[in-house]
């Protein structure tokens, strides 16, 4: 057995000739499993919160979606496109149409964004599971020539005073893609053109669409922004148990630098960074306090070579050397930093479990204030794994070169008498 890891085994659980020297001990290793437990809820909630939004996109944005390089649309024809629909693995592909137009009703107006979606909409996301008051149902966006839109639950409010099902046109305007602004007839300067209600709203509660999206027929959509044949993107869905990755490299080395082809993450990049940088802001300044409480492990073992002087003597004088007794304190305060690491994973997990099953911290005082009632948490392993080697790391390096000093004026002393 290592003789210094032995000795410092042996000095953490034997009983000190101080008391106060054990209950320092014990304070060092409750500091550092506070601040572990810490380090792993907080993680831990910004992983639930992540996990949430990601449920809500969900919803709305495809499994991959293809989106020209440069310019807004690109020809629905093109053999790239269509090699790329033809993939065996491809289960659903969907041609999109979407752009900014100005919606009127009444005396109310905004500006919007039209997505013109085909009939297989539904199926290609979650859709229908979004949609109040016919919550699953299956909506036709278009019948002979009537179409049919679906705005956002906070357009609603905002546009069309919280009616699900308005009674009258809902009118749409768009600039004019060809021809001269005519100054003596500026209406000619866009295509009009009007929607009908389907009786229903969705909600993400995302703001970006509930705020700003009216869902309609693709037909819509090119003939108000005189798109024919064009589209904005395609969104596919690939086939279950395809190989995700795979598929999508495939893709991207079809697209070449004319598309892009992204992911639900890729689509909300913006999103999904802010969280990321939120997130290690979190870990940074929880890693900062890891180190004040590393402080204590100093304190402790500060007391403890103090205490054991005479001991220090003994192991000389048996043969032990400078180096040896030196690793002894060193392996004490790892010891320290290691019991602290694990109580406070341990701790941080049982939390996050309590908080998965009886929501013990909520988020507001009345139910069905928030999306949820209770912080979401979802506990990543390989955050655990992050936290622990940044725990041991913190310890080890906060103790080494004080303990190093200490140990080695102790060692000058003990030659001198």
């Amino acid at each position: 057995m290592n003789f210094p890891f032995y000795i410092a085994r042996r000095y953490l659980f034997s009983k000190k000739s101080t008391h106060a020297i054990n209950l320092i001990s014990a304070i060092s290793v409750l500091g550092v499993a506070i601040a572990t437990m810490a380090m792993v809820v907080t993680l831990s909630v910004f992983n639930g919160f992540h996990d949430l939004v990601a449920t809500f996109f969900t919803s709305f944005d495809p499994q991959l979606k293809v989106t020209p390089a440069k310019g807004k649309t690109a020809p629905s024809d093109d053999p790239i496109l269509t090699q790329i629909k033809n993939l065996p693995e491809v289960d659903i592909a969907m041609e999109c149409v979407e752009d900014q137009a100005l919606a009127i009703y009444d005396d109310r107006q905004a500006m919007v964004m039209i997505k013109g979606v085909e009939d297989n909409f539904n199926q290609l996301t979650h859709f229908s599971e979004i949609l109040i008051p016919d919550k699953g149902a299956v909506v036709d966006l278009h019948a002979a020539n009537l179409e049919f839109g679906i705005p956002g639950a906070r357009l609603t409010q905002t546009l069309l005073k919280g009616t699900t099902g308005w009674p009258d046109y809902l009118h749409i305007y768009a600039p004019e893609r060809e021809g001269q602004l005519d100054m003596t007839n500026p209406e000619a300067a866009f295509v009009e053109d009007s929607l009908l209600s389907t009786g229903n709203m969705f909600n993400m509660n995302q703001s970006k669409y509930d705020a700003n999206y009216i869902i309609t027929s693709i037909a819509f959509a090119r003939n108000l922004f005189g798109q024919q044949g064009m589209l904005s993107s395609l969104e596919l869905r690939l086939k279950p148990g395809s190989d995700f990755d795979g598929v999508k490299k495939q893709m991207k080395k079809l697209a070449g630098d004319k598309y892009l082809v992204e992911d639900r993450y890729e689509q909300q990049a913006d999103t999904y960074k802010i969280m990321r940088i939120e997130k290690f802001i979190a870990y940074v300044f929880l890693t900062f306090i890891l180190m004040v409480a590393s402080f204590n492990i100093i304190g402790s073992l500060s007391m403890l070579i103090i205490d054991k002087k005479e001991d220090v003597v003994t192991l000389r004088n048996l043969g032990a050397s400078n180096k040896q007794i030196s690793k002894i304190f060193l392996f004490e305060g790892r010891l320290i930093t290691l019991g602290g690491a694990i109580l406070g994973i341990l701790l941080g997990l049982l939390l996050c479990w309590m908080q998965q099953r009886f929501g013990l911290v909520a988020l507001g005082n009345s139910s069905g204030s928030f999306i949820v009632d209770a912080y979401p948490v979802s506990v990543h392993f390989s955050d655990v794994a992050l936290i622990f080697i940044t725990v041991i790391a913190v310890g080890w390096i906060a103790v080494w070169y004080p303990i190093r000093h200490l140990s080695k004026r102790l060692l000058d002393n003990s030659k001198e008498e």
